[in-house]
């Protein structure tokens, strides 16, 4: 089975990406939330591609990325969607492909996990002295006070989060942040995004400006080639942690 075309629906004032992939008799509606990518998935060097085909034996599987994630369109530097936005997402794309009733997978287990999931990360957040900032649904955008602190925390959380059952992705970057109340904003919250979103399961990909500001740590990373990062100007090159 070859890699899908990528199709947009819009919603509002964004594309949002989507995939149909088999044409079995039950429509399944798949989704994997914060650092989702519908085009890097279908990497070989990746588990999802053949996980992917099996679905697509028995079912008609819609895959799609919620706006301000991988192949859709991102959001304004600091603005995060809502459920209620993420739920228009859905609805859009199972009217682009015609699918009056679609089964969801695993909803109800998946929020099982993220009742797991959220202490922990909270608890090494803690931990490395990071500030929680927000939720993004089933991700987290916090801050730390050292380039150093932030990649530790990370490879935690990573490892923490595997006992669990869940293969999270962690992007990072350090910048100037423009600061609204508790919140946080500005271009460097976008970079780190978009890098996030970038990295593969259970991964810590960081930006060169990272990489550069650890030098002499002993932190050692696999160079990821220069990338370019939807909404943000020029080529950057990306660092995954060596694990």
């Amino acid at each position: 089975m070859d890699r899908p075309e990528t199709r947009d629906v819009t919603v509002e004032d964004a594309d949002v990406a989507y995939q149909v992939v088999g044409d079995g008799p039950i429509d399944l509606l798949f989704c994997w939330g914060f650092g989702s990518h519908i085009d890097l998935a279908w990497d070989e060097a990746t588990t999802y591609p053949e996980f992917f085909r099996t679905l697509a034996s028995f079912t008609r599987l819609i895959l799609y990325d919620r706006r301000g994630m991988g192949a859709s369109d991102g959001v304004p530097a600091g603005a995060f969607p809502t459920w209620e936005s993420w739920a228009e997402d859905t609805g859009a794309v199972l009217d682009a492909v015609g699918s009056e009733r679609a089964a969801s997978l695993g909803d109800r287990r998946w929020r099982l996990l993220l009742d797991a999931h959220d202490p922990a990360v909270r608890e090494q957040l803690r931990r490395f002295r990071g500030r929680e900032v927000k939720t993004t649904g089933d991700g987290f955008l916090a801050s730390f006070d050292g380039p150093a602190r932030s990649i530790r925390c990370a490879e935690t959380i990573v490892d923490v989060t595997k006992t669990l059952g869940l293969d999270v992705r962690v992007g990072l970057h350090t910048g100037e942040c423009e600061v609204r109340a508790d919140d946080l904003g500005g271009l460097a919250v976008h970079i780190a995004a978009r890098v996030g979103a970038l990295a593969t399961s259970g991964e810590v990909l960081v930006s060169g400006t990272v990489g550069d500001l650890v030098a002499g740590s002993g932190i050692e990373f696999r160079d990821r080639g220069e990338h370019d990062l939807k909404g943000v100007p020029g080529v950057w090159r990306l660092f995954a942690l060596a694990r």
